[in-house]
């Protein structure tokens, strides 16, 4: 029961921070939905790196409720799969395959090179 009182604590957390970003972003997000992009790219890194930084083998020691908490709490109400599905749907439905495919290339790519750098970052850091 602790397990999903702390993922409903950090998903709630995690929506309201993305749909700040959205609101943040939405001036420069008429081309592309770059609040979605941006909190995907975020979230990749973050999780990847606070996971990294405590893995039972780094020198950070967190309890796994916290890691619980922000990994599939925060960080699953962060980041938006499902957003992105619609947005880059919307995106076609519209005649924009171009800018489709650009919502899917920079969501794919670079939030892979920002876990892969969150990962590599966390470890470094939990080794120092």
């Amino acid at each position: 029961m602790q397990g999903t009182i702390v993922v409903a604590i950090g998903g709630a957390l995690g929506s309201v921070l993305r749909y700040w970003f959205a609101i943040w972003l939405a001036p420069v997000s008429k081309d592309l939905p770059w609040g979605t992009i941006v909190v995907n790219i975020i979230g990749s890194f973050a999780i990847a790196f606070f996971g990294a930084m405590t893995m039972a083998s780094s020198r950070f020691e967190v309890p796994e409720i916290w890691r619980i908490a922000f990994m599939v709490g925060i960080c699953g109400g962060f980041t938006t799969f499902s957003s992105f599905s619609v947005q880059t749907f919307e995106l076609l439905r519209l005649g924009m395959p171009g800018r489709a495919l650009m919502n899917v290339g920079i969501s794919l790519f670079v939030c892979l090179a920002a876990t892969a750098l969150g990962y590599v970052v966390g470890q470094a850091i939990s080794k120092v």
